[in-house]
């Protein structure tokens, strides 16, 4: 059984892509009598199939060496590669986070999404997203995540411009793939200098060439740069960050995969090649300023938004900008806490911010209030969710900054500093949203706003169950420290600057006169929300030197290429009808100028070679 296990590990990314396809003949309507609820019932079943297959082989892993299954693909001129994949007990674990919040953000969109006349085509996006995401996490070879990076770009593009009939949606969904796409053959250019490099593209064979390889300083910076850039894409960092913001369009089940798990597949890969970035310290220093300018940045401008789904995809990039910060620190285990504690906090707070939209119809939090009261499943939900991703003592965030504090006070203790701030300003922006949403005075909007209905609610109180449980769980595999280990200058600076941060948020917004805070310098709150400009400095900069090249290169097509072209038409057409008129009939006239003409053209090619 063992056995068989481990060697069908590598089917369990194949349930949802075989969801995907089974959905196939109501995505065409070739099935249209029973409506497109089998399609979503039969991408369901083939999750629950995952995830039971993933748990099974979880239980076979744990505390084991990590087993690899290799399938050669292509060897060819000292060039092996390899199909392979690494079933660990970090890898499963993760592999089983994805099936699990997948299986739930289905079982949410069943309810959310229910007259939705294209619920079959979404689930078999979403069908498709998650096999691509399951196979990122047990992949072993930098050549298939690289593949597989590509099909989350592809899916990314499709389930954001989902409802494409509304034009913001359109340029959504073109700005996530062309985004996406910027950092990817960056990447790809790294791949291949890897390949012809290092010979074999498989993460272990990586390692050992890099404690072999002597190539220049210079190289091994381009070619870390190059790795680095698809999960810049990918994980919304600066300067490819506005794609996830402009990604809300789509919809909100979706957001609940890609604000939880999507968005880690790029950080994940950016974990397995760490040493290879180790090669280059200002690969390394590139890492830690990207990661610091997003976090705090993408913080900032979080707390100035009104969209709701906006201000905590915001958030999103700001703790991924922490696990380039742990990355480029050489400190792992943060970065993998983090993305746990992020991925279920932020499924949570993505399904109990899809009641209030679906409810209310409404994304704007100035016009929500008093929602507390007439939806307390939601609201429990929204707060546990909270609680989860910020430092409160003794959920999923607090282990996680303890973790950072643990392994970067020595050599980058102002990074704690980042860290505090973060979460901080964090915990403000989701007091802020919890007073204007769920505090207060009802508003025309929420006035009659009834909790939602079993279909959602039932996978939201699940995850809010296993929220509330997961320190406990996480203490029986033996994951968490004994307090004893824990310094009180630790516990004591993750609970005030989440402390700070709630009691900030509460006296702005935990009053019933509570009003949207203005900062005094107008300048400065609108360069908050409008996110330092950087759209407009794109569309100034880069957008315009683009457009201007097209213009150009469209005006060189229209007058000089197609003139070209026209112009040996009309000569043409001219000659042949002037030839036309010198027409004799006669084959021995013809016969002699042609024999002329081929011996004038022979002396001619003779003299210039003589």
């Amino acid at each position: 059984m063992e056995h068989l296990l481990i060697n069908t590990g590598w089917w369990i990314p194949c349930y949802g892509l075989l969801g995907a396809l089974l959905t196939i003949p109501w995505v065409t309507r070739l099935v249209r009598r029973t409506g497109p609820r089998p399609a979503a019932y039969l991408n369901i079943l083939m999750t629950v199939l995952a995830f039971i297959h993933g748990s099974l082989l979880f239980r076979q892993v744990w505390n084991h060496t990590p087993y690899h299954l290799v399938f050669n693909w292509l060897t060819v001129a000292g060039l092996e590669l390899n199909l392979t994949f690494e079933l660990s007990s970090v890898s499963v674990a993760a592999m089983e986070s994805v099936t699990g919040l997948s299986l739930l953000a289905q079982l949410f969109a069943l309810g959310y999404m229910e007259k939705d006349w294209a619920l079959a085509r979404f689930f078999a996006l979403v069908g498709f997203f998650e096999g691509a995401m399951s196979a990122v996490a047990i992949s072993n070879s930098l050549l298939v995540s690289y593949g597989l990076l590509e099909l989350l770009t592809l899916s990314t593009y499709l389930l954001v411009g989902f409802w494409y009939a509304q034009p913001l949606v359109v340029k959504a969904a073109r700005d996530a793939f062309l985004t996406k796409r910027a950092g990817d053959i960056i990447l790809f250019a790294g791949v291949i200098a890897l390949s012809s490099m290092a010979g074999s593209l498989d993460f272990d064979d990586l390692y050992d060439w890099c404690d072999t390889t002597n190539i220049s300083m210079l190289t091994k910076t381009l070619i870390g740069l190059a790795l680095i850039a698809g999960p810049i894409g990918k994980c919304a960092q600066f300067p490819l960050h506005l794609w996830l913001d402009e990604a809300m369009e789509g919809p909100n089940p979706a957001s609940i995969l890609r604000n939880s798990v999507v968005v880690t597949g790029g950080a994940y890969i950016l974990i397995k090649v760490h040493p290879i970035l180790y090669l280059s310290p200002f690969v390394n220093d590139t890492l830690i300023v990207i990661g610091t300018v997003t976090a705090i940045g993408a913080t900032l401008v979080s707390i100035a938004q009104v969209d709701i789904k906006r201000t905590i995809s915001y958030s999103t990039s700001a703790y991924l900008g922490l696990v380039f910060i742990s990355v480029g620190a050489n400190w792992i285990s943060f970065a993998l806490f983090l993305l746990f504690a992020h991925a279920i906090s932020k499924a949570l707070l993505f399904m109990s911010v899809g009641s209030v939209i679906l409810t209310t119809n409404n994304q704007d939090v100035t016009e929500y209030g008093g929602l507390g009261k007439s939806m307390p499943a939601t609201t429990i939900a929204y707060i546990v969710g909270s609680l989860a991703m910020t430092g409160v003592f003794p959920w999923g965030g607090f282990w996680a900054f303890q973790d950072g504090f643990k392994g970067l006070w020595v050599d980058y203790p102002w990074v704690i500093g980042v860290i505090l701030l973060v979460n901080g300003l964090t915990t403000f922006n989701l007091t802020r949203i919890y007073g204007l949403v769920f505090l207060g005075k009802t508003q025309p909007k929420t006035r009659r706003a009834p909790e939602v209905p079993w279909p959602l609610a039932l996978p939201m109180v699940f995850l809010t169950i296993f929220t509330l449980i997961t320190p406990l769980m996480m203490s029986g595999f033996g994951l968490l420290p004994d307090l004893d280990d824990i310094s009180l200058f630790q516990i004591g600076s993750i609970s005030i600057s989440s402390l700070l941060g709630f009691a900030a948020g509460a006296l702005l917004y935990f009053n019933p006169d509570r009003q949207p805070m203005k900062l005094p310098l107008p300048l400065f709150q609108d360069l908050l929300s409008q996110g330092f400009y950087i759209e407009k400095i794109y569309n100034n900069t880069i957008v315009w030197v683009i457009y201007q090249l097209s213009q150009l290169t469209a005006w060189i097509d229209r007058y000089v290429v197609e003139g070209l072209v026209n112009s040996v038409g009309v000569a043409t057409i001219f000659g042949s009808e002037g030839l036309k008129y010198g027409t004799s009939g006669q084959v021995q006239s013809y016969f002699f100028t042609i024999t002329v003409g081929v011996g004038a053209l022979g002396l001619m090619v003779v003299w210039l070679f003589w």
